[in-house]
């Protein structure tokens, strides 16, 4: 079963919008310092971020997976289609944070890690918007209920 924040769709809300905000603060941090050449500084930021987005974002993800989602397609069947393209994206964000893992043992920190910290806020925002939309429009008052 899910925590009560995952199930109401304000405190859910906040949830993402906090995580996210910070992985945007510290991909900007990134792009400053690679652009100024401070590489070192730079992969000790990158470093933060993929403990940010796997200790916040990814972690956050498989407490859906475990809880949210499975409640929502187990009240509303016709929902799994949704929560399929929603797992996808978690699966996505994952790969791509393996990516930049290896970007970072290979000691590559510039323009290609940034590129894949910038993908993964993209992702994860559409990926936000659509889940929002999902708890507002379908499941929201049925996840109540319990």
């Amino acid at each position: 079963m899910s925590g009560p924040a995952l199930r109401h769709v304000d405190s859910h809300s906040m949830i993402h919008e906090a995580a996210l905000g910070e992985a945007r603060e510290l991909t900007e941090l990134l792009d400053r310092s690679i652009k100024k050449g401070e590489l070192d500084k730079a992969e000790e930021i990158a470093y933060i971020t993929v403990e940010h987005w796997e200790g916040r974002t990814l972690q956050h993800a498989a407490s859906e997976e475990e809880g949210l989602y499975v409640e929502a397609v187990g009240i509303k069947p016709e929902l799994k289609n949704v929560i399929i393209s929603l797992t996808r994206d978690h699966q996505l964000m994952r790969e791509i944070v393996g990516e930049i893992k290896e970007l970072l043992a290979q000691g590559k920190v510039g323009g290609e890690l940034l590129s894949r910290f910038q993908a993964l806020i993209v992702v994860d925002e559409l990926h936000n918007r659509d889940e929002m939309n999902m708890l507002e429009k379908e499941a929201e008052g049925l996840l109540h209920e319990k």
